[in-house]
């Protein structure tokens, strides 16, 4: 009997490892591709409309088409015509826009090389209690208080800031991708944050 349950036992934890990955993932790209859709329904719109297209051949070709933008736009600011040209227009234009100079930070704090925007990654008590929130140092103040941006998973790009004591505040030997893989697999691999051991473990 014991064997059954041993047998029963493993053979589901087994197949849990290697369907909950995969059913991750599905989630991961439904929410990716949900959010692309969203964005380029504008341009999807006017194709389907114009050529009569089928919905799912319109949002191909308008990812396409927003794909070869970006291209063409790298492939622009790599010349030195192209980069002198738009450091004008930012310094210009876009740098007095409110909120253009933290969002393009942020861009290129995540997708970029730029590692100016968080300074350390963290673990911070909000609540009073032993519950503890991933989060990414933005800001550290005189008197030990810290400034935290704690992000929403799947998709780390949203979430809230929050000002918080040291007391708090755990400051984790972790890198910001390693950090922001955690997000966006919705937790999984979040045991690199406690060093060698997981809460309650030895």
């Amino acid at each position: 009997m014991d064997r059954i349950k041993l047998f029963l036992r493993t053979t589901f934890i087994g197949g849990f490892l290697v369907v909950l990955p995969i059913v991750i993932l599905l989630f991961v790209l439904n929410w990716l591709f949900e959010s692309i859709t969203n964005y380029v329904r504008p341009l999807t719109n006017i194709i389907i409309e114009t050529v009569k297209l089928n919905e799912l051949i319109a949002i191909s070709i308008s990812i396409f088409i927003i794909v070869v933008i970006f291209f063409l736009v790298g492939l622009l600011v790599r010349t030195e015509l192209g980069k002198m040209s738009f450091d004008k227009i930012e310094n210009k234009f876009l740098k007095k826009i409110f909120g253009y100079k933290i969002i393009k930070e942020t861009v290129s704090q995540i997708f970029g090389d730029d590692k100016t925007i968080f300074k350390a990654v963290a673990l911070v008590k909000l609540f009073g209690n032993e519950t503890k929130m991933t989060a990414f140092v933005t800001d550290e103040y005189a008197d030990g208080s810290y400034t935290v941006f704690i992000p929403s998973g799947p998709a780390p790009t949203a979430g809230f800031v929050y000002h918080v004591k040291r007391e708090q505040i755990e400051i984790v030997d972790v890198s910001v991708e390693q950090a922001f893989r955690t997000i966006l697999s919705l937790g999984t691999g979040s045991k690199i944050l406690f060093g060698n051991h997981f809460p309650g473990k030895v």
